[in-house]
């Protein structure tokens, strides 16, 4: 998953367990969403009216890149096109303090790619609905595995990105004997875990692979033999691997958020036109593929 998308679902799921606790202590719960209801001081809605100021990460394939190669980069500048306004970035790394030195720092408007229930911004309505994939090579025996409980996955060697909700399936499986694990945060000027596990693949270092479906749809398409990528959303037990993705604004810019909703809502076929081309695995509401 991106770096940062994978920071919001963590967040999401520390603040899904202190809820737990919480509901059983009503006073604090109540001071909880008193505090939670407090406006940001000084808050704005956007820098400049004439201007789509986007927040992304300048290495992060095939989300964004300073190149703007990215399916977040196409979408911005899609959407400037619809405002009518010029288009501008402040890139800043993926990862721990995205948020705080990006949009909450007044330095952008939107953050193009964020999942369903991330507190620590607000989110826009989701534009897309997507999962972890398996990714296996043509040929190898595995394209028709469909969900980390298939015994075809007994004894194979299984790359996973560390600390990411599929772990959490795979030891309930009793997987976690065999996998080959791949640094989560690291450094993009020099190091690009998911597309080494990719090249894994490819040379059978490993038998399958486990990413966020963006990814994983993205580097399939571009790897050096056939690749099948196969959603997994047949999962009985474990982590939630299922998320919807929309855009994050300013808890404050509440005029800003609803024009993007408009927007997701007129435009949602080129949005997902541009998503398909990315090979992102694109999900419906009863989890079937969606095709354009």
């Amino acid at each position: 998953m991106s770096r940062r998308v994978e920071l919001a679902v963590k967040r999401m799921r520390a603040w899904r367990a202190a809820l737990q606790l919480l509901l059983i202590l009503p006073v604090v719960l109540i001071a909880a969403s008193v505090t939670a209801q407090t406006p940001d001081e000084g808050s704005i809605e956007l820098i400049d009216p004439k201007v789509l100021r986007v927040c992304a990460d300048p290495r992060d394939l095939p989300f964004s890149n300073q190149s703007g190669e990215g399916f977040e980069n196409k979408l911005a500048e899609f959407l400037a096109q619809k405002l009518g306004k010029t288009l501008s970035y402040e890139f800043y790394p993926g990862a721990t303090g995205f948020v705080r030195n990006t949009l909450n720092a007044h330095k952008c408007d939107v953050i193009m790619g964020m999942p369903q229930g991330d507190d620590i911004v607000q989110g826009t309505n989701p534009y897309y609905r997507t999962t972890y994939a398996l990714v296996s090579k043509q040929g190898s025996g595995l394209e028709s595995v469909d969900s980390l409980e298939s015994p075809l996955l007994q004894g194979k060697r299984i790359g996973i990105v560390a600390g990411t909700p599929p772990a959490t399936n795979l030891a309930v499986n009793g997987l976690l004997g065999n996998i080959k694990s791949y640094p989560l945060v690291v450094d993009t000027r020099f190091d690009a875990p998911t597309s080494a596990m990719i090249d894994d693949l490819d040379a059978d270092r490993i038998d399958i692979a486990i990413l966020w479906g963006p990814i994983a749809g993205y580097l399939a398409k571009h790897a050096k033999t056939p690749m099948k990528v196969m959603p997994l959303v047949k999962e009985t037990s474990g982590s939630h691997l299922i998320y919807r993705i929309g855009m994050g604004v300013r808890h404050s810019d509440q005029e800003w958020k609803r024009l993007l909703n408009k927007l997701i809502a007129e435009n949602q076929d080129a949005i997902t036109h541009i998503l398909a081309v990315y090979g992102v695995p694109l999900l419906d509401e009863n989890n079937a593929p969606l095709t354009q």
